[in-house]
């Protein structure tokens, strides 16, 4: 039995969701996002909460409400918080630039690295080495910062590369003669 899925979804002040079918679209201050559920799951609004209704025989319909009610969640702290992550460039030389849609990459290649930033994102740079990634939708944001980090990942002997500011690169011991 799904413990997620039994859990309700506070709807705080401000979020407005409308539910046509099993499309539902939610609405904040940060936007609005929209999600086709299963067919095995159905959704109750009441009074400011949302829960998640499903088939407790079929174990199929048990694991898409937990993540109906994961997804559902994430939708309604995305309009009306968001999600950020952070990135970090170690290196000597690593640098980075954002300007408008674009973040320019400097990774120790021959040449610099554009990565068009896509729309409902934002991407800053308070400093040279730093690279802020946020947005309302949190796959999107995870996705994002996945693909600037696979530009050049962490080595494990000396831990050059971008990662996720709250990551610890395990360091191997340099070969010895």
């Amino acid at each position: 039995m799904s413990r997620i899925a039994k859990a309700p979804v506070n709807i705080p002040m401000g979020v407005e969701i409308d539910l046509v079918g099993n499309h539902m679209i939610i609405k904040g201050t940060n936007g609005q996002l929209s999600h086709t559920l299963n067919s095995a799951v159905n959704v109750n609004i009441s009074n400011d909460v949302v829960q998640v209704e499903w088939n407790k025989d079929d174990k199929k319909a048990t694991a898409q409400a937990g993540t109906a009610r994961a997804i559902l969640s994430n939708m309604v702290k995305g309009v009306s918080d968001g999600f950020e992550k952070r990135l970090t460039l170690i290196g000597v030389g690593y640098r980075a630039q954002a300007k408008e849609n674009i973040l320019s990459l400097s990774l120790g290649f021959s040449h610099p690295v554009d990565f068009v930033v896509p729309s409902g994102i934002t991407v800053e740079t308070p400093t040279q080495t730093e690279i802020i990634v946020r947005g309302n939708d949190k796959q999107l944001v995870g996705e994002v910062s996945a693909k600037i980090r696979a530009y050049r990942p962490p080595e494990p002997y000396k831990g050059k590369g971008v990662r996720y500011s709250d990551e610890h690169v395990v360091r191997k011991e340099a070969k010895k003669k």
